[in-house]
Order: structure tokens, then C-alpha cells, then sequence
């Protein structure tokens, strides 16, 4: 039976925690120039609604490093800006392709073509959700602190997309957390509601704030995303201002772990979420996150389309 990744609730912790040591060792053998061809023969067809750098590039480049093959499909190579269905386009790349990547804006829209598809389909990021980068995160902050279980994590930011896939992940994964977000800006209640359900099922703790000094004290790890995202131009101003005092920056580190982590899932607008200051002090973390999203997606990959 085939397996997707539309959301971190599709993985229990024990996955996680299986596609995280994949991942170190992919990236050990990376590292010392040991070929792992997993996935030689198969291609991987890569869905782009929405533009990126990091997705398209991590994604390509894991393939090739896989042995496999990608295939890059913008929204106008496919019939489906001519109003091909969803079903019919999910149902007809199945007979070409051993999986699907998706990058897009509606969540249903990957639940759906999930549902029609006969290979593995991966949610490489929509408006609700963004898995891939929750998993380099956990990634990261195992490899700077050696463990997940019990560490307190802090995000400060929109309750949107990466907010909604940490509180799956950390909580389920043993983590703390506390998240900060503007009034009007916090997840949706179903995913705080789902956040307490697991914190209560692992005994850990989550708070939902609306002030960032709360979120962050004693934090271990603290995490941040940019104001306006990608199809929320239009409220840029809006945000600006309800966002004003949501910025990471040394003197709200103050607060946190004299050794606190900074992480920011990119692209960062210095001088908004997080300080021009901050960012370069912290620049090694948060590009040694980047580059693990190339080895967290592998080990997904290879879960998911080794056998298929």
C-alpha cells in the first residue's frame, strides 16, 4: 500500500524518528563520497504552483543523488491551467511517474490528488502545511543538541503553514513548545487543538501566546518565518504593523537559553522577523538547516518510493 506525506500527522513519531536517521546517514555517506543509488530508474515528478529555490533545487538534487531521475512541471506545462481535473492529471502521471512532489497553495488540492494517485505524492509546501521543512528543522536541532526529547522550543511568527507542521512535529517528537502570534494571526483550532492532544498524550508542554517574551523564556531552540508569504502581498502593510513587535532580535534572545538556537526556514527579510544582527549571528545554524532539507526530503524519498 503507498504511502504520502501531505502533513507531519501522516507520520507517527516512531516515522519521524526512522526518517531522521535515514537522513544522518545519507548524510554521512554524502559527506564521505559513498554513492547510495536507492532509487535508480525512478523518476520523481515535481508539481510547481508556487515559486522556490530551496524546494525545486534540494528536491532535483536528491534524486540525482539517488540515482533517480526529476522531472520539473510548472503550472502551465500541464493540462490542468486548461481545466484538466485534478483527478485525471494525478491518475494519468501515475503511469509515468514512481512519485509526485507538489508545491501549491490549497492543501485540498494535494488531498486530492493524493487521493487519485497510485504512487507516493509529498507535500513540498501549501498554504495549511510544510512537512519537508519541519523534518530539516527536527533534523537540525537534534544535530546542534544531540537529543529532542524535553528541549524547549519557541516560535514567534504567523500561525500559518510552518506554525501548523511544528506543532505536529515537535510535540509528537517530545519537544516543548510555546508559539507567540499576533491577535488575528494565530493557527486555527483545530491544529491547537490537535497540538494539545498529542502534548498531552507525550507529557509535554504547549502554549499558545500573544506575546514573544512569553514564548521565549528558557526556550533551547527559537524559530521564526517571514511575515507575508507567497499569494499575501495585497495585506503586506496589514501585516507589517500587526507583526511590529514579533521580530527576533538579541534583546529578545535575552530571554531565552544563553545557547538558544535561531532558526528560520528561509527566505529571510532582515529588519523584519528577525534582525539583520541576529541573522548573521546565527547564519551557521540556519544555513546548516537549509542544507538539510536535502537530506531529510532523501530519506523521505527513498520511505516512500524504494518499493514502490
Amino acid at each position: 500500500m503507498k504511502k504520502d506525506l501531505l502533513k507531519m500527522d501522516d507520520l507517527s513519531k516512531e516515522e519521524i524518528l526512522e526518517i531522521l536517521n535515514i537522513a544522518d546517514q545519507l548524510k554521512y555517506e554524502l559527506k564521505h563520497n559513498m554513492p547510495h543509488e536507492h532509487l535508480k530508474g525512478k523518476t520523481l515528478g515535481m508539481i510547481f504552483e508556487k515559486r522556490s529555490t530551496r524546494t525545486r533545487v534540494s528536491f532535483e538534487t536528491g534524486m540525482y543523488q539517488l540515482g533517480g531521475n526529476a522531472l520539473f512541471l510548472s503550472a502551465r506545462d500541464l493540462q490542468a491551467e486548461r481545466g484538466e481535473a485534478v483527478e485525471d492529471t494525478a491518475r494519468v502521471l501515475s503511469r509515468f511517474l514512481q512519485g509526485i512532489m507538489i508545491r501549491t497553495f490549497s492543501q485540498e488540492e494535494v488531498e486530492t490528488f493524493a487521493k487519485y494517485a497510485t504512487v507516493p505524492v509529498i507535500n513540498g509546501l501549501t498554504d495549511t502545511e510544510h512537512p519537508c521543512q519541519v523534518l530539516a528543522d527536527l533534523m537540525t536541532i537534534r544535530e546542534y543538541k544531540n537529543i529532542l526529547d524535553g528541549l524547549n522550543i519557541a516560535y514567534i511568527g504567523d500561525g500559518h503553514n510552518m506554525c501548523n507542521s511544528l506543532i505536529i512535529g515537535c510535540l509528537k517528537v517530545g519537544m516543548n513548545l510555546s508559539i507567540a502570534c499576533p491577535e488575528g494571526y494565530h493557527p486555527s483550532d483545530s491544529y491547537i487543538n490537535r497540538g494539545k492532544e498529542i502534548a498531552k498524550k507525550e507529557n509535554v508542554t504547549f502554549n499558545v501566546y500573544s506575546s514573544p517574551e512569553e514564548a521565549v523564556k528558557n526556550a533551547d531552540v527559537v524559530l521564526t518565518d517571514m511575515w507575508i508569504s507567497m499569494g499575501q502581498e495585497a495585506e503586506a502593510e496589514e501585516r507589517k504593523k500587526a507583526f511590529k513587535n514579533f521580530q527576533v532580535n538579541n534583546t529578545l534572545l535575552e530571554l531565552a537559553k544563553p545557547n538558544a538556537l535561531v532558526l528560520h526556514c528561509l527566505p529571510a527579510h532582515r529588519g523584519e522577523e528577525i534582525s539583520a544582527e541576529t541573522f548573521e549571528e546565527h547564519s551557521v545554524e540556519i544555513f546548516d538547516e537549509s542544507e538539510n532539507r536535502l537530506h531529510v526530503q532523501k530519506a523521505v524519498l527513498l520511505k516512500l518510493m524504494k518499493n514502490n
